[in-house]
């Protein structure tokens, strides 16, 4: 048995990871249009996409499994960098290098952009909440008296005693 089928389950998992991060694009860009409607698809789209991710990362994790146990069953982690350390076949070892590489390369390119996709959303969530604070009238505007003062803070735009 070769590293062959780690290989591929690692390019499974980068094309999951591009498609994924094409679609958090598209995310970005929905969010600064701020349409929910076209939002909702694209949830449901990357879920399935996460799902699939999980069931690759598994049989890229048994693939590894099946490796150290065939060829280096005293490797107490069975990682990709142990693999790399015990490995003597040069062209596999350097295919491996290049396919992990490419794949953490993918990952932090995806993670940079949910980051992004984050902070627009937090932004979006505060000029909500400042346009809501300015709808709300303020207590000065409310009462024409001025030094009343009141225990509660907050106050309803209808005054129940009036």
């Amino acid at each position: 048995m070769s590293v062959q089928p780690i290989i591929q389950a690692m390019e499974k998992l980068i094309g999951l990871h591009e498609s994924l991060l094409e679609i958090s694009k598209q995310k970005t860009a929905v969010v600064k249009e701020g349409s929910i409607e076209k939002l909702q698809p694209l949830l449901l789209k990357e879920r399935k996409h996460v799902q699939a991710l999980e069931q690759a990362e598994v049989k890229r994790q048994k693939a590894v499994q099946s490796w150290v146990d065939e060829y280096s069953p005293g490797l107490e982690h069975p990682t990709i960098t142990g693999i790399l350390e015990v490995m003597n076949d040069k062209q596999s070892k350097n295919e491996l290098e290049e396919i992990t590489i490419t794949l953490t390369e993918t990952i932090t390119e995806l993670k940079q952009q949910e980051q992004l996709n984050q902070s627009l959303i937090q932004q979006s969530m505060q000029f909500v909440e400042l346009s809501l604070n300015m709808m709300k009238p303020s207590i000065r505007n409310m009462n024409y008296g001025g030094n009343k003062s009141s225990d509660s803070t907050e106050r309803s735009v209808f005054d129940s005693k009036a």
